[in-house]
């Protein structure tokens, strides 16, 4: 009889622990604050807070919530929220939640944490404490602060804005006496008492690099980020109290010239100065008895000329080691001869930099190493990428390395530079003590190949070479360093054409080696902002990596950036004004109006509209003062199609097409912004203008006898399909038209970097994927497959990967975000902003046969995975708590369709919505589904 009681209570016991786990409240994780964990630097007076829910059971959702926000950890630790606690709120949001306590100041440091209901309404346990830190957010707020500087450029004397490609090589400005040095700073203090944190507030034109004690603080590459500097500059929020000692600290800076000063010697693709390198910092100390103390950038610092001789944005930096002064950054060291720095005048404003920073992300060692011609050699890398060498060497004094990275190697197999920007190249004089690593610090390049000059390698890396090493310097390592935007990855795809994965590789190069703190077009000739890739290419590079707070930071760019007569030129910074198409066209500037909303769309913050908004009116209005007759012709139009001649501005398509088709796309789009901002006069006007403009469109371009739009070409349909302008009476025959110029072209693809990603998305709006698996499952004609049977390693600026023009390009990305939102399915209700509301809709096409994608929204993770085999198709799709997904599957009848072996008849967690196109939708909540689809 114990016996049996026993077994009773233990499985009592088992059963209640089961109902316990299957009932059990979500835990919360993932605490953010606008976007980033645990951020220093807000600006922001009510910063938006964020959390995501985990959960096993499926269809859990939040009900209410309860946000506790506090100066003091132990109030927040016993549950009190002294500057704000929001009570419990009856409501789902769990992104976006704006802070609405006691005004927040300026440098302090707040910490957080939350609760939440579930969808029984049981409350959760509170989630583990989070923290943000304000930034300075007046000028009041740096105190004493100054910049200061080695040398001032006269304001007669500043080029700004930048020449284009100037043929004169006379250094800027009277550089007789200082030669425009780059300077290093050091300032020695001392910790008066016990500490309790220690923060520095920092900016250095053009880029800095800040030590404590000797040691880098933090691994940030080519900080601050670029800006029109006469407008503002960023300035970066670090935590030195672990970094601290006890009595005297010494705080020093290098600098260099970044887009700041870009000096005419060597290549450069524009030339100009905002002035000469300088310093402004704030290090504020706060002692654990309450009082607080700041060292401030003045004249009580000192400064000199670093070893840098050289540095420059586009033609390299030099580094003469013969010239470091040992013990420079530790206490003690003799300054006494040494300058004192000079007061200079800064940029008017400084932000905070919320953008990722800037980093040393992969390493690349040597697969081959040759040597050409005698006594130089070539390094191959194998990948081609952003970045910077690094060298070890040992030799004598005054000796001189010189490296020269380059994309290709020409027929003598050294390395050439000839569509990438020439002559561009380090150097390094050895002082002759031992073996000496050095990296470059304030530029960067693209570059597979790295020349060797002036050293022989180490037995360890050639073993054989022309000529014994004699005096010369010996090179015992040498790496690549990929530098890009430490932006977190938050997508990966896979499946089972090897071909595809090695085309998401091929464009992850491209977008890894053009993301830093904007987007640029190329890592090497230009490193500039070309703003179509910004809203064309963005959604590919927002499903691989978390943009959330880059895309803003560009969206500033673009404000800063515009005329007062509206135009939004086609660089953000507009460090230079390029002539015609290449400062005006459409397709670039309506980046503008495009990317805010495909920013709220993405991550579901309407304050970057509200941000947004006066700009994108502006930019709008000023392209209805340039359209005859709602007719747009002027710009670039189907930037590198593929023609009979070299690639450049639209050969196939007439340019009215592509720009008026943005035109009326840009006037949907601040019609529902405007609806959304609650500005009815201004959305009703818009959407009457963007009526107009469709119905020019279709009497101008579209060919009733033909049925198609313009030449025909494939952007001139697709742009069309897309954007809705396709009368209905008229989208049957452009579609087939546009199928038919596809099947009678091999399916060969000829449209360029403006009409590919509307030719992918009119295909799989039209439910003609397997027209873009043809497209792209090939190597025999120019696009993504020649790219690599040609050997590229990174997407190319020219479809038949043309050797005259950039090997690492990022324009022609497109088809990532198919493989992503067609091949994987995965896709958001455009009416729900953030992922809030899912779509689940595959592709099965060609001959994949499972597919494996994964992407991190601001909800959490989100899972689609597919396996064919014969007639049977199985999706394992993961939806995280706190949303719904609708799943679309090939089957023309429900009843086809099983959910982890059982029917969907009867089944409360999955809703059977309706059929389209031979798909059956489906309604669901969140958790892990199996679903299983029967054959013909």
């Amino acid at each position: 009889m114990k016996l049996v009681c026993h077994c009773l209570f233990y499985f009592l016991l088992l059963s209640l622990n089961a109902w316990a786990v299957k009932n059990a409240p979500p835990t919360l994780t993932r605490l953010r604050c606008d976007y980033r964990d645990n951020p220093l630097g807000i600006e922001r007076r009510q910063p938006r807070l964020s959390w995501q829910l985990v959960s096993d059971i499926r269809g859990q959702k939040q009900t209410a919530y309860r946000i506790l926000v506090s100066d003091n950890p132990k109030l927040l630790a016993a549950n009190q929220g002294d500057f704000w606690d929001s009570g419990k709120q009856v409501s789902d949001q769990s992104i976006q939640v704006v802070y609405e306590g006691k005004p927040l100041r300026a440098s302090r440091l707040y910490f957080w944490k939350v609760q939440t209901w579930d969808k029984d309404g049981q409350p959760s346990a509170w989630s583990k404490t989070a923290s943000w830190q304000m930034g300075l957010l007046t000028p009041a707020d740096w105190g004493k602060a100054q910049w200061i500087a080695l040398e001032d450029l006269p304001a007669s004397e500043r080029i700004v804005p930048f020449v284009h490609n100037p043929v004169s090589k006379k250094p800027l400005g009277d550089r007789k006496s200082a030669q425009n040095a780059l300077p290093q700073f050091r300032k020695e203090f001392t910790l008066k008492k016990p500490l309790k944190r220690a923060t520095a507030f920092i900016s250095g034109l053009g880029h800095y690099e800040l030590s404590l004690n000797g040691q880098r603080v933090k691994d940030h590459f080519i900080d601050p980020g670029w800006t029109n500097y006469d407008q503002y500059a960023l300035y970066a929020t670090y935590d030195l109290t672990p970094s601290l000692a006890k009595g005297t600290n010494v705080v020093s800076v290098l600098l260099g010239n970044g887009f700041y000063n870009i000096p005419v010697e060597r290549y450069r693709k524009i030339v100009g100065s905002f002035g000469y390198p300088k310093l402004i910092c704030k290090l504020q100390l706060e002692y654990i008895d309450g009082t607080q103390e700041e060292v401030v950038t003045d004249q009580s610092w000192k400064v000199t000329k670093s070893p840098i001789t050289y540095s420059s944005i586009y033609g390299g930096e030099d580094w003469n080691a013969t010239l470091e002064q040992t013990g420079w950054m530790s206490a003690g060291y003799d300054d006494s001869n040494w300058q004192i720095p000079l007061v200079v005048q800064g940029p008017p404003r400084l932000h905070s930099q919320t953008a990722p920073p800037v980093k040393i992300m992969e390493t690349f060692a040597p697969v081959r190493i040759t040597e050409p011609k005698a006594g130089i050699f070539v390094v191959d890398l194998g990948q081609n990428m952003s970045g910077i060498p690094q060298i070890s060497v040992r030799g004598k004094t005054g000796s001189v390395v010189r490296i020269t990275p380059g994309e290709l190697l020409g027929n003598d197999s050294l390395v050439t530079q000839q569509a990438t920007g020439d002559p561009h190249f380090y150097q390094y004089t050895l002082k002759g003590s031992g073996t000496e690593t050095w990296q470059p610090r304030f530029t960067y390049y693209g570059f597979r190949y790295l020349q060797i000059e002036g050293a022989v390698p180490d037995q360890r890396l050639v073993s054989t070479v022309s000529n014994p090493p004699g005096d010369l310097p010996v090179l015992t390592a040498v790496k690549g360093l990929h530098i890009r935007g430490s932006a977190e990855t938050v997508g990966t795809f896979s499946c089972s054409n090897e071909l595809f994965n090695r085309i998401d590789r091929l464009i992850d190069w491209a977008i890894k080696s053009n993301m830093v703190s904007t987007l640029t077009d190329c890592p090497h000739r230009e490193k500039l902002g070309w703003l179509e890739e910004t809203h064309l290419m963005s959604g590919s590079a927002r499903y691989t990596y978390d943009l959330a707070t880059l895309l803003p930071k560009i969206i500033q760019d673009m404000q800063s950036a515009q005329l007062a007569n509206g135009l939004i030129p086609d660089i953000a910074p507009e460090y230079t004004a390029f002539v015609s198409g290449f400062r005006d066209s459409p397709e670039w500037g309506s980046a503008g109006a495009i990317l805010p909303w495909y920013t709220y769309q993405w991550y579901g913050d309407k304050s970057i509209l509200l941000d947004s908004y006066d700009m994108m009116k502006k930019y709008v209005n000023y392209l209805g003062t340039k359209a005859s007759d709602h007719i747009l012709t002027h710009g670039l139009g189907d930037w590198c199609d593929l023609g009979p001649k070299p690639p450049g501005e639209s050969q196939l398509t007439p340019k009215g097409i592509t720009a008026t088709a943005t035109y009326y796309y840009d006037l949907t789009i601040l019609e529902k912004t405007a609806r959304l901002l609650r500005k009815t006069a201004d959305a009703d006007h818009y959407r009457q203008l963007a009526e107009s403009v469709k119905q020019a469109f279709n009497r101008k371009y579209y060919d009733a006898e033909k049925g198609y739009y313009g030449s025909g070409s494939q952007t001139s349909n697709a742009m069309p399909i897309y954007m809705n302008l396709v009368t209905p009476e008229n989208k049957a025959a452009v579609t087939a038209s546009l199928l038919k110029s596809l099947q009678e072209n091999n399916y060969s693809l000829t449209a360029g970097g403006i009409g590919f990603r509307y030719l992918l998305l009119a295909l799989t709006k039209v439910d003609a994927s397997d027209a873009i698996y043809a497209m792209n499952n090939r190597s025999d004609v120019p696009g993504y497959g020649y790219q690599l049977a040609h050997g590229a390693t990174a997407l190319t600026e020219s479809w038949p990967a043309l050797r005259f023009v950039s090997n690492n390009h990022f324009m022609l990305g497109h088809l990532m975000e198919w493989l992503y939102s067609g091949l994987g399915g995965i896709q958001q209700d455009e009416n729900v902003p953030g992922f809030k509301a899912i779509v689940i809709k595959p592709e099965v096409v060609g001959d994949i046969t499972h597919t494996n994608v994964r992407y991190v929204s601001p909800y959490g993770p989100i899972r689609s995975e597919w396996k064919k085999t014969g007639s049977q198709l199985e999706l394992t799709v993961s939806i995280p708590a706190n949303t719904t997904a609708t799943v679309f599957l090939p089957a023309s009848t429900a009843d086809r369709i099983s959910e982890s072996g059982k029917s969907l008849e009867n089944r409360n967690d999955i809703k059977v919505l309706r059929t389209e196109n031979g798909k059956s939708g489906l309604g669901i909540g969140s958790g892990t589904y199996v679903f299983s689809v029967k054959g013909q």
